[in-house]
This record gives C-alpha cells, structure tokens and sequence, in this order.
C-alpha cells in the first residue's frame, strides 16, 4: 500500500487560500499564522509537483490545477467532517436506549419501569438522551436483538438465540378467566378436566410469548385446544372473553383491570398454579453503554421491589 503523503490539514489550507484569494485572508479563517499558511501551500505544490495557483501581486487565482484539486479537496475534507460527526453521534448514542418488550410486558409493566428509568435520565439536564421503544410478540424482540435493532428486550417467553444473553427477569402469574357466568354454565365449583377440554379457548398468535406458555401450562393438561380461536393480542382476548366467546389463560397484569370490574373472573379448576418466567435479552456482542447500564439497574430494582 501507498504510504500517503498529503495531510487533511494541508488540504483544508489549500481550500481556505482558494476560498479567499490570499494566504492572509487564509491564516484568519483557519487560525494559522501567515507564514506557516504559505509555507503549507508551497509544501503541497512540492509534494504533488504540481503549481495551484497564479500570482497576481498579493492574490493568489486558481490555475486549472488548482481548478481540479478544490473539488476533490472539499469532498475530502467533507468526509473526514462526517467521521468527527460519527464520533459525537456515538457520544449521543451513549445516552440514547433502543427498547425492545413482548406485549404482555410492553402494556402492562414497561410503563412503570420507563418511568423510573427516565427520572434518572433528567438528573443531568446538560445530557441528551432519546429513548425508542418496540412492543412485539417475544420471537419478533429476540430477532430484533440478534441484529443489534434493538439494545434489550424484554420478554415472556423463551428465547432460543444463541447469540443472546438470556438473564431471568420477573415472574408473572397466569390465570385461567371467562365472563363470571361461564362457570356456573358449565360445572359447580372447580371446573374439571373434561370440562375444560370442550371449552372455546381464546388463544395468541404462534411465536407470542403468552401463547408458548399457555401451551407449557395447559396442554399437558388438556392433551388439545378441542376448539380454539387466535387472536393478535391479550386485549382482544380479555374483551372477547368478557362477551362470553370463550375461556383465556393470561397473564394477571394483563386481566386484572376487568376482574376489579367484575367483567371477568378468575376461574376455579383443577389446573396447578401457572406462573412463568420472564427474561431480559442482550446481544452477546452488545457494548454496554450508561444508558443501557442504567437501565439494567432500574430493571432490577422493579424485580426487587415486586418481590419484596
């Protein structure tokens, strides 16, 4: 490889004296003495055996050589301006924070855990910090996370990258719910097996953290969702449930609005305790950044809080 001879600042030297006419004018704008102006510009002319300039008195005119450097040079000079911008770019991006949460967790906890993450965020007013925030199901934030798109996640289910971090997170409860009436319908108290197996089940779309462990939970149990309708979120589900158009298992945070209402009901059977695990997601090639440290933190403290 060609050991390259000319220098950045030789180039924004030349710019400047093209720009004003004279090595004067030029030493003004770039903070360099007169002397050390013209001794530059002669250096660059020895280094590319070239002459750039006519003289005419005190003023130096562009000669086609010169003509056909300036161009160049500026495109030079442009592209060393837009590496120094990469640099302050990384320094903000330090401070900025790339969320990724499967639905269940982006609806109903991160709320409260952006909140505690962003007061944190204004205690130095001087910093500047953006924050974007991702909600999909739990194989959509993992992919997401695997191409460096997103700087966490935050999910419900398992995760099954390798190239991922997969750190525990918070438990969440999961409640098998239907409109108050739909027991009394079918049994009295704990609804049975059988009785289970030939209920509507509304149920997430595949690759939906809360759908993967419903079928962890339940199937082993039922053997089969006999009937069963897919719906694109809990919301849909919980709603739908409320109308009587079938049975739900779903996370407590999710339904716990409705059953203060009394539009739902946790209902009674003969199914263990459903919890399942939530988990925190980083790439394993990730730089932890303040901000992603920061949050971590707050993540943690939300765990600890919820369990105290």
């Amino acid at each position: 490889m060609d050991v390259l001879r000319l220098t950045l600042r030789q180039l924004q030297i030349f710019v400047a004296v093209a720009q004003t006419g004279s090595t004067t004018a030029a030493s003004t704008q770039i903070a360099l003495s007169q002397s050390a102006t013209s001794a530059a510009v002669k250096e660059l002319e020895r280094l590319l055996s070239l002459h750039l300039f006519d003289r005419a008195g005190k003023r130096l005119l562009l000669n086609d050589n010169g003509r056909a450097l300036l161009p160049r040079a500026q495109a030079l000079l442009d592209g060393a301006a837009g590496i120094e911008q990469m640099s302050r770019d990384a320094m903000a991006q330090s401070q900025s924070l790339r969320i990724g949460a499967s639905t269940t967790i982006g609806n109903y906890v991160l709320p409260r855990l952006l909140r505690q993450f962003l007061r944190g965020r204004h205690q130095d007013i001087a910093t500047s910090w953006h924050s974007r925030v991702v909600i999909n199901n739990t194989e959509a934030i993992c992919d997401a996370v695997d191409r460096f798109e997103l700087d966490v996640g935050l999910i419900e289910g398992p995760c099954h990258h390798t190239s991922l971090i997969v750190t525990p997170w918070m438990q969440d409860e999961l409640v098998v719910v239907g409109r108050p009436t739909l027991a009394n319908e079918s049994t009295q108290g704990r609804v049975s097996l059988k009785t289970l197996r030939d209920w509507v089940w509304l149920l997430r779309e595949a690759g939906s953290g809360t759908r993967e462990a419903t079928d962890q939970l339940l199937l082993p149990h039922l053997t089969s969702y006999r009937h069963s309708i897919e719906l694109g979120s809990s919301e849909a589900i919980k709603h739908s449930a409320a109308v009587g158009l079938g049975a739900a298992c779903l996370s407590q945070w999710v339904v716990s609005d409705m059953l203060d209402a009394k539009l739902l009901k946790c209902i009674d059977t003969t199914l263990p305790k459903m919890t399942r695990q939530c988990y925190m997601v980083i790439h394993r090639g990730k730089q932890h950044t303040p901000a992603l440290l920061d949050f971590i933190d707050q993540a943690t403290s939300l765990t600890k809080s919820r369990e105290k």
